[in-house]
């Protein structure tokens, strides 16, 4: 079974509509992806725009695109490979990355691309490693 697979995970979540607005799911504590609370932090990204390679020591993430269309790029250097994931509105789902994957993502709307990061440790500088964009291949 391919490692990577058993590894990453991706997550369908519950959308609820509403006339006033909808109502988004992110991460219960009774599931299976919930490992701890460090802090929930969003980070936004500009349509054609790509942040990363960065690949976390300790740090579990779980994430989240409630608006915009955002693609992220999870290479494992273990097996050279790069997997891609296109998360939003119309695909509404979680993508959990455990410790040890690189990992770089592109806004893919002109508009607003927010991302919410469900992290298992506080941010700490001297966890990550990054590496410039020509790294790895975004495909």
């Amino acid at each position: 079974m391919d490692a990577m697979k058993e590894m990453l995970r991706l997550t369908p979540l519950r959308r609820i509509a509403h006339p006033k607005g909808d109502v988004l799911h992110a991460l219960k504590a009774s599931e299976p992806d919930w490992e701890s609370f460090g802090e929930a932090y969003f980070t936004m990204i500009n349509g054609g725009e790509t942040k990363g390679w960065k690949r976390h020591r300790r740090m579990k993430m779980n994430l989240v695109v409630p608006v915009g269309m955002v693609r992220f790029h999870v290479h494992d250097a273990e097996s050279a490979r790069t997997r891609v994931f296109d998360l939003g509105r119309e695909n509404y789902a979680r993508l959990t990355v455990p410790p040890g994957y690189w990992m770089a993502f592109t806004g893919l709307t002109a508009d607003i691309n927010l991302v919410l990061n469900l992290a298992s440790i506080e941010h700490d500088p001297e966890e990550a490693i990054n590496a410039p964009l020509d790294a790895f291949s975004l495909e």
